[in-house]
């Protein structure tokens, strides 16, 4: 059993395609995200879709995995931990992030650019 108690698994959908960077150290970094939609009905018997997005953040031989497979529209199947961080902008102001660093990603399902 895996000890980790920060988990997280996501299915959902690529809003674009991943942007892929190489750090000063020479590691490589996919950054991209996923919407998920939760389907309900309100108090006026309305169908809503309430759509989340989620930050991801994959490195190394799973950076270049999201380069090569990901596109935008593609489903997906992801298993990461949440990580917060903070940053200063190029203005010097201090950001905060919330984001998820992917452990697994798996393709479900691949859109062509005619079907997108």
């Amino acid at each position: 059993m895996n000890e980790s108690k920060n988990k997280v698994l996501l299915v959902g959908f690529l809003g674009a395609d991943p942007e892929v960077k190489e750090t000063a150290t020479g590691r490589r970094v996919a950054r991209f995200s996923v919407a998920t939609n939760e389907n309900y009905q309100n108090s006026q018997g309305e169908k809503v879709t309430e759509t989340q997005w989620h930050h991801l953040v994959a490195w190394g031989r799973l950076a270049d995995k999201a380069e090569q497979e990901l596109r935008k529209g593609n489903e997906v199947s992801v298993e990461g931990k949440l990580v917060y961080r903070s940053y200063v902008d190029k203005e010097g102001v201090k950001k905060f992030a919330t984001e998820i660093n992917v452990l697994e990603l798996v393709v479900l399902n691949s859109r062509t650019k005619t079907e997108a």
